[in-house]
């Protein structure tokens, strides 16, 4: 479980990071996806307040959960975005992954607090 937290939480950390700075990999992929730099930034924010909550999930488990259904709530924008432009499977792909992590981190959480 510590390390699957750490894992949801890091790849959730450091992209949303990322956008919030607008490096520039970041803004390339925000155009490409049709959304402002400040609008990537706000998904950025959803995605460092996820990487908290499922961080601090481990002392107060509801955090942990809400933390998963917002962060699998924006991967079904996300999904749907990629979806939308009609990109290729290596495009879906860290979008699917990422699924599978936090899906597999809540179903572990709510089974250690179920």
């Amino acid at each position: 479980m510590i390390a699957l937290t750490v894992v949801v939480a890091a790849i959730f950390g450091v992209l949303g990071l990322a956008k919030i700075l607008a490096v520039p990999r970041m803004r390339v992929l925000a155009a490409k996806s049709g959304f402002s730099v400040s609008a990537y930034r706000g998904i950025g924010w959803l995605e460092v307040a996820g990487a908290t909550g499922v961080a601090l999930g481990a002392a107060v488990p509801v955090l942990g959960m809400l933390a998963a259904g917002g962060l699998l709530s924006l991967l079904a924008g996300a999904l749907t975005v990629h979806m939308r432009n009609r990109d290729r499977v290596p495009e879906l792909l860290p979008a699917v992954v990422c699924v599978g992590l936090v899906a597999c981190y809540a179903t572990v959480a709510f089974g250690a607090t179920g």
